[in-house]
């Protein structure tokens, strides 16, 4: 079927030229299969394929001969794209070296073959079964390298009866593969695994092609590994780990393990199973195990002095310390000029992002991180490191958004995104489809979700659902990412009825995330003893891993649990800490918030000016960088503060210049939680619009925001909270 491309225009040939050298080397496909490829590229050429073979089975002997016949013309015209030299051309020769030694007997089962190729398209099955005469077509029969005449050694298939199930008729009909085509069927699902599992067979369907090619080949190494890759995407503990110890048992045993068969080879393949098997514990959680077999690695390639394994042992022992909660600055150092003095970049620069992620979440400045950062790019770009230089942007993207400056933030995230990869593209494959993409869009997702604009979130969400399925490994991103997104939005609503079913799904995947989340739940519906025991553990966790920016976020909200008993005085040392602890690692973000929370307090405590002094200091990041709901809260908060120093002070200074100022203040909060649909808040600016307009004297407009208060009181059928007692 191949052959028919040189009778194609010449024009046409370039536009497949991408899918000649899959369907060369690939694994025999189905002429439907085949078609639908083609027809893909170039619907005219499927046409052309398909009406050459309908002339060739529809016809006579003499109608394949004749096509044999004319392969001959395109080697004697240089720009065909059947040139003897070409690929098409090489194949082609080949093709009719082997014809030419076939005899009479077998041309007519080559043509016989080629008539069941076709029809069998077309034919339909009955009774849902096939036997073994439908089996005409396989690869004995199809193989124009085979010289022997074996129709008198064949059974008659019409005398047999039996019948297989779809899995064994596929087998048979498939049979084993060339050692070429096995050898690029693994390579390119290995590269798409890598490179776009998208594109890749989904699992089910990969293990069942591993598994017919292990029948015919158990001893196959490579087959072992891409297996381990695939039991990895659906994270099975026992196949992963059963199929990465066959992979170096047969390695060793093919002798393909290095430079030779000796004891060299021989130790190289153990030091490095050691450390795939410490690589795959880790990402399974099992530190334990994982620290035995990388000493294990690091034991034999010390005694087979081997300095790369070593480098490499150290990233994952440095690796491993921060998995389990320790400070790893010192082995990350040492790692990194190590790698240096051994000419290794890649593990140099991923040392420096190490300690870049280490020295952030140590409160280290951020023109410092970013020096550094600066530093590993100028390697990545010299060494044409594409993987490092989206981990970089991903990584400045998340240090932005840690430091609360969602503009820096957003243009990071846009660079990665609108930034050409270095890598090669082979099979078609995306190249937005890595961690650090999945990273930048989830951070897009939440920023956009933080300004309201639903719309684009779910826009951006649906593109990370097709680039990355559920089956995919970083599908836990946007996953998380996702219930996040739905749970703010219901909480900001006041819907806690729909909030509170995806606490579970999200303590699936982060459970501090999950306890955190539950905790504001239950202070939603006023079970404050469990949401305070909650917020207590989760504290007590969180110190112990480091987790600075949790630790702010869980004293923030048992200082709000001391609010909801009065409690004010003893929130204030609680937000000092907290406040400091933002400072110290300068996340401004989580500072503004917790001085809104500080002016709050101090506004219960009846010092109204104090507190609107020290709000001044967060209203100005909040405006620029902060989420609209903070944005509302803020000024919010600063009206009323406005309100009581004009109470403060109506016996020295007329109130009305000072509640002026107000009105305004309270109509952009009104206009933020709007956008928001966030109707209890409302429901609190037209209470206090009312009483402005009533001190000011100005009655329509307060008739106006009273019956505005008083319709969304009976929407949202739920006693309103005192306006003074909550932020």
């Amino acid at each position: 079927v191949l052959s028919t491309f040189p009778f194609i225009l010449a024009d046409t040939l370039l536009r497949l030229n991408k899918l000649i050298l899959p369907l060369q080397q690939g694994t025999d496909l189905t002429l439907g299969q085949f078609l639908k490829t083609v027809e893909e590229c170039c619907p005219q050429t499927a046409y052309a394929v398909k009406l050459r073979l309908h002339e060739m089975a529809d016809g006579e002997l003499k109608d394949m001969e004749y096509f044999f016949s004319t392969l001959t013309n395109p080697f004697t015209a240089f720009d065909s794209e059947g040139f003897k030299t070409s690929v098409v051309g090489l194949f082609m020769r080949h093709m009719l070296l082997a014809y030419n030694k076939l005899s009479f007997s077998q041309v007519y089962k080559l043509y016989k073959s080629l008539q069941h190729y076709y029809h069998s398209h077309y034919a339909k099955p009955t009774d849902g079964q096939v036997g073994l005469p439908a089996l005409a077509a396989d690869d004995s029969d199809m193989d124009l390298t085979s010289t022997e005449d074996t129709v008198g050694d064949r059974i008659d298939k019409e005398e047999l009866d039996i019948t297989l199930d779809e899995s064994e008729l596929r087998l048979v009909m498939q049979g084993p593969l060339s050692q070429k085509q096995a050898e690029y069927f693994l390579a390119r699902q290995a590269y798409l695994l890598k490179n776009d599992e998208n594109k890749a067979l989904k699992p089910a369907a990969l293990q069942e092609e591993l598994n017919n090619m292990l029948k015919f080949n158990p001893d196959f190494a490579e087959a072992h590994y891409l297996n381990y890759l695939n039991s990895m995407r659906v994270q099975d503990i026992f196949l992963s780990t059963h199929s990465l110890l066959h992979y170096f048992d047969r390695l060793i045993l093919s002798g393909n393990e290095g430079k030779s068969n000796g004891d060299e080879g021989y130790g190289r393949s153990l030091r490095y199973a050691a450390l795939n098997l410490a690589s795959l514990h880790c990402r399974f959680g099992h530190y334990q195990l994982a620290d035995l077999a990388l000493q294990e690695a690091i034991r034999i390639a010390q005694e087979s002095n081997d300095h790369v394994c070593l480098q490499h042992c150290l990233s994952w022992l440095y690796t491993l310390e921060q998995m389990k909660g320790s400070d790893s600055t010192v082995l990350t150092e040492d790692s990194v000029k190590m790698a240096a003095h051994f000419c290794l970049p890649y593990l140099a620069s991923l040392g420096i992002q190490s300690l870049v992620q280490q020295g952030a979440t140590q409160g280290k400045t951020a023109h410092k991180l970013m020096d550094a950062l600066k530093d590993t790019d100028i390697l990545h770009w010299k060494h044409s490191l594409s993987e490092l230089i989206e981990i970089s942007l991903a990584q400045t993207t998340s240090i932005w958004r840690m430091y609360g400056k969602s503009t820096m933030a957003l243009q990071q995230a846009q660079l990665l995104l609108n930034m050409s990869s270095l890598e090669p593209v082979n099979f078609g494959v995306q190249q937005n489809n890595t961690e650090a993409f999945a990273v930048a869009l989830c951070h897009l997702a939440e920023l956009h979700a933080e300004q309201g604009l639903y719309g684009a979130v779910s826009e951006i969400l649906q593109h990370l659902k097709e680039q990355f399925p559920p089956h995919t490994q970083h599908a836990k991103l946007w996953m998380l990412c996702d219930l996040k997104i739905q749970f703010e939005r219901h909480m900001n609503e006041g819907k806690c009825h729909l909030a509170e079913p995806l606490v579970t799904a999200i303590s699936a995947l982060n459970k501090m995330e999950g306890l955190y989340r539950k905790a504001q739940v239950l202070k939603a519906l006023k079970r404050s003893t469990e949401a305070y025991g909650i917020l207590q553990r989760l504290q007590v966790h969180c110190e112990k891993m480091k987790c600075t920016e949790m630790v702010i976020r869980v004293m923030l909200a048992t200082a709000e649990l001391h609010w909801e008993s009065s409690g004010f005085s003893t929130a204030l040392p609680l937000l000092l800490q907290a406040l400091a602890l933002a400072r110290q690692h300068h996340l401004q973000s989580l500072a503004s918030e917790t001085i809104l929370h500080l002016a709050f307090t101090q506004l219960m405590l009846g010092v109204p000016e104090q507190a609107l002094s020290i709000l001044h200091e967060a209203i100005e990041p909040i405006l620029a960088n902060g989420a609209i709901m903070d944005k509302g809260r803020a000024l919010l908060l600063a009206a009323h503060c406005q309100m009581a120093v004009a109470v403060l002070t109506a016996a020295h200074l007329p109130a009305d210049s000072r509640l002026a100022v107000s009105v305004d203040t309270l109509n952009e909060a009104a206009a933020y939680f709007s956008k928001l649909n966030c109707k209890e808040r409302l429901r609190d600016v037209h209470y206090l619009q009312a009483q402005l307009y009533r001190s000011l004297g100005q009655t329509s407009q307060c008739n106006r925001s009273a019956m505005l208060f008083r319709l969304l009181d009976q929407e949202l059928q739920s006693p309103a909270p005192p306006v003074y007692m909550r932020l």
